[in-house]
């Protein structure tokens, strides 16, 4: 299903047809799930990736690899594995210095569109995208309003954790000014908040089939 029939759908009523829907944040910077467990699927997706543009993909699931796969199937498509566990615990500084680092050499170049992706797109993908947009210049709610807006089940559990690394990263912000920026981003989600539990049960039942 393309996204335009998508959005003129309720997009949290089918959180599964939204798991490996390719989403496009930015014109460069694209979110999604995981490949298809079925090659042939998989394969088909990675077609897809590719009329659409995209040029890297940047993954972030440590419970699989799918390097052989792209090489295999797309090898034009540079394929960056920076795996890490879903657990709901803090992200480490490390992880966004790799992540955000790979997307913002690869967007260097002007042609270059990068995919950013984990198992169901919910957290660890979008949060990694959110990092490179707050070290892309976007403040931190425009960053989360796009990415919400482009995937409507991109709960961003991590965002906090990559505001308190671009902080870190800046190292010029006083303490109020951190404080603020830290405010606004807790009042973004209070009034953005979607059933991260629900949605992932959702995508988990129909996983297979879409």
């Amino acid at each position: 299903m393309d996204n335009a029939t998508l959005r003129s759908r309720d997009p949290i009523s089918d959180p599964a047809e939204w798991h490996r829907c390719l989403c496009e944040v930015t014109p460069q910077l694209f979110l999604c799930g995981d490949l298809h467990p079925m090659p042939h699927r998989a394969a088909q997706q990675l077609a897809e990736w590719q009329r659409a543009g995209v040029t890297h993909i940047v993954d972030v699931r440590i419970e699989a690899n799918d390097s052989r796969f792209v090489a295999e199937h797309a090898p034009d498509i540079t394929y960056v594995w920076l795996g890490v566990d879903d657990d709901g615990g803090h992200q480490p500084d490390e992880w966004f210095d790799l992540g955000a680092g790979a997307i913002l050499q690869a967007l260097a170049d002007p042609d270059a569109k990068v995919v950013v992706h984990c198992h169901m797109g919910v957290n660890r993908g979008p949060s990694m995208g959110f990092a490179a947009m707050l070290a892309m210049g976007w403040d931190a709610t425009e960053a989360a309003t796009a990415i919400r807006a482009a995937r409507p089940i991109a709960a961003l559990i991590y965002a906090h954790d990559a505001l308190d690394w671009w902080q870190r990263q800046v190292g010029t912000l006083s303490t109020a000014e951190a404080e603020e920026q830290k405010a606004e981003l807790r009042h973004w989600f209070e009034h953005n908040w979607v059933n991260e539990d629900w949605i992932i049960r959702r995508i988990a039942r129909g996983s297979i089939e879409f």
